[in-house]
């Protein structure tokens, strides 16, 4: 089963200064930075998914300024990423449209010809059809609201058109008809008549926010109803990597997520993975915030009183206690000590009462005992953990956090691997 990380345009600054937590002047953005697969030592990943709504045009804005969609639609997917499949062979570069981002719309943004065309100048290996989302999931295979059975009919209307179009491109591209249903028998006849249109890849999607059990109701169904078919069956949006195994079982050769980066710096407390087992172990990075950022202080009355100079102070003080800890300089709770010092000042809610805040900062020292006495960054050879050390666990500015994005990526990947060494 390969897995596709989902682009979000996160990169990182090679020649960043964690002591002065700052970029080069001359640093170029985009050019200078590096991706995952640039940066780690292995690609953290089988392929890439650029979803349309991440490019800017005349439609709507995207994580991609104007002018770098113009770049990526002259230079192509492979070069815009440095991506070449002579160096990542057999890697995938897919695309879909970003259905999410318009979700709200009567119907899709983009039209078969201008989508074909995307897939088109981007040299992309793989494309979906253009789909509408159907938030409805009924697992007792209910009659569906009209507005459901409305956008399956576009989205199917839409997917014969795009597979007669796709044969312009050529064998090296491969069109994937999108799946969308209110029901697991829904789902199965959607892909009973993307299979008659002629596609043999599917991409099942709208349950990217869906329990395993849901999607594993949608594949059995589509099972039974495609029999012993040579279909290949991406999942579009699936980021639980323990839960791998049960869906290829049923056939699924692919899925895609962001969600390994995106908890890096979105997640609270689960932050920091780790294999454990066949199994996502995690940490949770240390909050040190940075006192010249004013948005902390800004929220924290406490800060505004204690003021900026003596942040500032504080801060250093918790970051050279991490650091002396980590080179094995300093002891363990004398290190967390410095932490909450600081933090309890630059993160105190003034919303909150002060035994709750008082508790808040308790927890967070057990927890930061764990983190930082069981030293994760030791144990790993990613190229994160290898060069940064202790920094990788420090959550701060945004090249800490996305180089901790990295890792989990990496960690999520090797997982996803060992475990099709012993998966049946």
């Amino acid at each position: 089963m390969k897995f596709l990380f989902a682009d979000t345009a996160d990169t990182v600054d090679p020649a960043f200064d964690f002591e002065r937590t700052r970029s080069p002047r001359q640093r170029r953005v985009h050019d200078d930075d590096h991706y995952p697969h640039e940066h780690l030592i292995r690609a953290p990943y089988d392929g890439i998914l650029l979803s349309r709504a991440a490019f800017s045009d005349h439609r709507r804005s995207g994580k991609y300024g104007a002018a770098r969609s113009m770049r990526f639609r002259r230079e192509g997917a492979r070069t815009f990423l440095r991506y070449p499949e002579a160096e990542f062979p057999g890697s995938i570069v897919m695309g879909d449209c970003g259905a999410f981002s318009y979700r709200d719309a009567d119907a899709p943004l983009y039209t078969v010809d201008d989508t074909l065309s995307f897939y088109a100048d981007g040299g992309f290996t793989h494309g979906c059809s253009v789909d509408h989302l159907i938030f409805d999931f009924f697992t007792d295979n209910r009659e569906p609201s009209e507005e459901a059975r409305r956008r399956q009919e576009i989205t199917l209307t839409l997917a014969a058109d795009f597979y007669r179009t796709s044969v312009a491109l050529g064998k090296r591209f491969t069109p994937m008809g999108a799946i969308q249903g209110w029901s697991p028998a829904s789902m199965a006849d959607a892909a009973v008549d993307l299979v008659k249109m002629g596609y043999r890849s599917l991409a099942l999607g709208g349950m990217a926010r869906s329990p395993t059990d849901d999607i594993e109701l949608a594949l059995k169904a589509i099972n039974e109803r495609l029999g012993a078919s040579k279909v290949a069956i991406h999942v579009l949006g699936f980021g639980k990597v323990e839960d791998a195994p049960r869906l290829k079982r049923l056939g699924v050769t692919s899925f895609d997520t962001t969600s390994p980066l995106l908890r890096a710096f979105k997640d609270d407390r689960q932050n920091y993975f780790y294999a454990d087992g066949n199994r996502l172990g995690h940490y949770t990075a240390v909050r040190i915030p940075q006192a010249a950022d004013d948005r902390h202080a800004r929220a924290s009355a406490k800060a505004r009183t204690v003021g900026q100079e003596e942040l500032i102070r504080l801060e250093r003080i918790a970051l050279g206690a991490v650091r002396a800890y980590a080179s094995g300089e300093g002891e363990l709770e004398q290190t967390v000590d410095r932490i909450i010092d600081y933090v309890s000042v630059v993160l105190w809610k003034d919303k909150k009462s002060e035994k709750s805040n008082t508790a808040e900062f308790a927890k967070l020292r057990s927890i930061y005992l764990r983190s930082l006495g069981e030293r994760p960054w030791e144990r790993c050879d990613c190229r994160v953990c290898h060069e940064l050390g202790v920094e990788a666990l420090i959550f701060r500015s945004t090249n800490h956090n996305k180089r901790r994005g990295f890792h989990n990526l990496a960690v999520f990947h090797s997982l996803l691997k060992s475990q099709a060494k012993v998966s049946p």
